[in-house]
């Protein structure tokens, strides 16, 4: 079942749809900033950065202090070496992992095998095209199908390999949604509100869109950890005004 089951005008006691990127350089950072903020608000999404300047030590201390953490490390290898990552994820505790569609059924069934054993199994999802990547720079890969349709392949792979969802841009949540379920997971960066810039992203919408397109979870990195009043805004996201 969906873990999420989300009303942009109720909120109520749902999960929140946030999951914020921790964009810091380092751990004293990073849990400044988590202290200021609840595991009722958000869930937190430690990357390649983060990760390689703190490790295993800061997920585990902020899994003790109640958050869902998704390790954002994109694995892409052969499958022996990603579903042992996958496990070693497990065993920290973590909520969520990510890897790269493209690196195969094999390997991603590997992953889903590698983790199928423990209580509170993670969930698994996968890259499919990232958000920065344009038309032509799909193109510059070789591939020839638009993002869309490509996408949409991935998508359907990752699906039947047994993983619970995808990373993917807002743009294509309709789509996939309507393809392949609700009960698939659909998590989308490139999540920008009306002043913030574009940065790297191309292909962004705003949260509240983003919900109503389909969206299971929004990932929400320098609008969130930037902000003034990261709470305030964190609520006014999970209320469904912005």
């Amino acid at each position: 079942m969906n873990p999420l089951i989300f009303n942009t005008i109720n909120y109520g006691n749902k999960t929140s749809p946030v999951i914020v990127a921790l964009d810091f350089a380092d751990e004293k950072q990073t849990l400044l900033f988590a202290r200021q903020l609840s595991p009722d608000l958000c869930q937190l999404k430690i990357g390649k950065e983060l990760f390689t300047a703190s490790g295993r030590h800061l997920v585990e201390q902020l899994v003790h202090q109640g958050y869902k953490i998704f390790l954002d490390l994109k694995y892409h290898d052969i499958p022996n070496t990603v579903a042992a990552a996958c496990k070693v994820a497990a065993e920290m505790g973590v909520w969520m992992i990510d890897m790269h569609a493209s690196g195969g059924q094999r390997m991603m069934e590997a992953a889903v095998e590698a983790v199928s054993k423990y209580k509170q199994r993670p969930f698994l999802i996968a890259v499919t095209v990232l958000t920065s990547m344009t038309q032509t720079d799909l193109a510059q890969t070789g591939i020839d199908r638009p993002v869309t349709e490509q996408v949409l392949h991935l998508a359907s792979l990752s699906q039947q390999s047994g993983l619970d969802g995808v990373v993917c841009s807002a743009q294509e949540a309709a789509i996939l949604r309507a393809q392949l379920g609700q009960e698939f997971l659909l998590v989308t960066p490139g999540i920008r509100l009306a002043t913030s810039f574009n940065d790297d992203q191309r292909r962004i919408m705003k949260p509240k869109d983003a919900l109503a397109a389909g969206s299971s979870y929004l990932v929400m990195g320098r609008p969130i950890t930037q902000s003034e009043n990261p709470v305030l805004l964190l609520e006014q996201i999970n209320h469904g005004k912005i």
